[in-house]
């Protein structure tokens, strides 16, 4: 492990990042080139621009999610013999082909940078410019045209998006989206002991809430009414809902194939043993309106995300890219860190909400 590590903190307004604090190495120089794809040439100054903006993202975001240090997360192993630095940076440099080549695309569906998009960006370069020191700019080659680049290179990719998936069918059916919804118990086999803290049950203790369950089923069934609520109340337990669809596996896959069995709403599974605990189940709707219609949407972000797949993933096969490894591998994430702290500026566009 690294002891010595330098650390920028840079002010996010959504794009125009402000860097502030400490500054590392200079790199290859701005001009030098990290990648080719087709005919353009990614220089190092827009890639390392690009890639300190992910990083910044990750470091002040996702490293306290996953329960350790920026400098720890990047020498974690992330499959394949590689760091999660290693396999991050393989991830940011294909988005950032994948920039160019949308943009090299562009014509095709009438897209472009107006007039008033290059206000906003020389906005956004502006603000960097002016609330930054040389030092901390050079790291992150915080310079005009790299910051005007990128923010082009993003516009156009947001915009693309749109246009390559507008022909996309946006009609689902209930059918196709149709959700059911139900109420639950869950008997778990753990308790709390007087410090809060998880005890398992014994197998004699499972064996008499496997009773228990089967009493409340029972009853349950027995109840014209059906009243789960009640009957949770009086057994000191909690009912939760749930959507779902054949395919679903939360809360649990055993209890969504035994409601998903169900063929009136009301009616009520038996107790469904799992490793974790027993469930017992009321089928409320064979419809349920809003989470069907949420389906609805999300199949069509689906169509749309496969179809803008499938056309970069032809894209990119139809382009030639030569990748300059010994330059990108002089943007190290590990040696010098990136944190994002508020801006009260704001540069406000399409491809950054």
């Amino acid at each position: 492990m690294k002891t010595c590590r330098k650390k920028i903190v840079i002010a996010a307004a959504a794009a125009a990042l402000l860097v502030i604090g400490l500054a590392g190495c200079s790199g290859p120089g701005d001009d030098a080139v990290v990648a080719e794809v087709g005919k353009e040439k990614i220089t190092f100054g827009v890639a390392n621009f690009y890639a300190r903006m992910q990083q910044a993202q990750y470091e002040t975001y996702y490293a306290g999610m996953m329960g350790t240090t920026p400098e720890e997360m990047w020498t974690q192993a992330s499959g394949e013999d590689k760091t999660y630095e290693e396999t991050t940076k393989e991830t940011i440099l294909e988005n950032l082909e994948n920039m160019y080549i949308l943009s090299q695309h562009a014509e095709e569906y009438e897209i472009g940078i107006t007039e008033e998009d290059k206000k906003a960006m020389e906005k956004a370069a502006g603000i960097f410019d002016e609330d930054n020191t040389l030092e901390d700019k050079d790291m992150v080659s915080g310079y005009k045209k790299n910051i005007e680049e990128v923010l082009k290179l993003a516009t156009i990719q947001a915009r693309m998006r749109t246009a390559m998936t507008a022909d996309v069918d946006t009609e689902v059916s209930d059918e196709e989206a149709a959700q059911k919804s139900m109420q639950y118990v869950f008997f778990s086999y753990t308790s709390a002991d007087e410090s809060g803290n998880t005890v398992a049950l014994t197998e004699e203790e499972k064996k008499a809430l496997q009773t228990t369950a089967q009493e409340f089923a029972d009853a349950l069934g027995a109840d014209e009414a059906k009243n789960i609520e009640a009957a949770a109340a009086n057994a000191g337990i909690e009912v939760q809902t749930a959507t779902f669809d054949a395919e679903s596996t939360s809360p649990h896959a055993d209890l969504v194939a035994a409601a998903d069995a169900l063929e009136n709403a009301g009616d009520i599974t038996g107790p469904i043993v799992t490793d974790g605990g027993i469930y017992v189940a009321k089928l409320t709707s064979l419809l349920d309106r809003e989470a069907t219609d949420a389906k609805k949407t999300s199949i069509v972000e689906e169509r749309k995300q496969e179809q803008y797949n499938s056309l970069m993933e032809q894209w990119r096969k139809d382009t030639e890219i030569k990748v300059h490894k010994n330059v990108w591998k002089k943007i190290d994430f590990e040696d010098q860190g990136v944190t994002i702290v508020e801006s009260q500026e704001e540069y406000t566009d399409e491809a950054m909400e």
